[in-house]
């Protein structure tokens, strides 16, 4: 509980306890002191309300997860420069201007991108899409997770990062995954996820699509990756 609301639970109960207390010290229960301490009485509730409703409104932000992990990045070896700087500036973005742990685009069952917490590089280059993710491109919508231990199907996050306590799966079209794991539940607001839903459509429309069709790309390149590094 905030500490205004605190104060005005706490104010309520007290002048509650110094009315019934005065009441029951008067001499003479006059007509006047039965009306005053009525008043003195609907006020002190009117202030706890204030302060249970204030605990509603502005809930406390939950707890950090000690996840556990190092800082990493991961980009596969064979992209263009100028997709590499803005995959580069994306996931940076994600992972200092809102509550992400880890950051991963999946595209056409590969990792391109692997930034944040990770448990080494064996398990960064793996990611295994599930139900849930199935549902994000059947709906092409975002599916956000705000407690994940309460959802099942959730072991096909594991691999992301054990212990992560929410997701959100911002589909690519219908060929690729932004999974981002969050550090607390409930922890991405309806800005993180309109910014995320946004930098989703960008890279698909102007990087992704294009880079993978056959006329920007008539050779295969080696689906390899660059080992995980200090992300700066």
């Amino acid at each position: 509980m905030a500490n205004p609301a605190r104060l005005c639970l706490v104010c309520g109960l007290l002048g509650l306890a110094l009315t019934v207390l005065n009441q029951l010290s008067a001499d003479l229960v006059s007509p006047s002191l039965q009306r005053s301490s009525a008043l003195a009485a609907l006020v002190s509730v009117g202030l706890m309300l204030v302060g249970l409703l204030w605990t509603r409104a502005v809930p406390e932000a939950a707890a950090r997860a000690q996840l556990q992990g190092q800082e990493g990045l991961l980009l596969r070896r064979d992209l263009p420069a100028a997709m590499t700087s803005e995959l580069d500036w994306g996931s940076r973005m994600l992972l200092t201007a809102t509550p992400a742990a880890v950051v991963l685009v999946l595209w056409q069952g590969e990792v391109l991108l692997r930034r944040g917490l990770h448990k080494g590089e064996a398990t960064a280059l793996r990611f295994e899409p599930g139900s849930i993710c199935q549902q994000a491109w059947q709906r092409q919508r975002a599916i956000h997770l705000v407690d994940l231990k309460h959802y099942p199907g959730r072991d096909e996050f594991t691999a992301l990062l054990p212990g992560l306590p929410s997701v959100l799966v911002q589909p690519l079209g219908a060929d690729g995954l932004l999974v981002i794991g969050g550090w607390s539940p409930r922890c991405f607001s309806s800005s993180d996820q309109h910014w995320i839903e946004g930098w989703g459509q960008r890279l698909t429309a102007e990087w992704l699509s294009p880079w993978s069709s056959p006329q920007a790309s008539p050779a295969a390149a080696p689906a390899s990756s660059e080992p995980v590094l200090p992300a700066n």
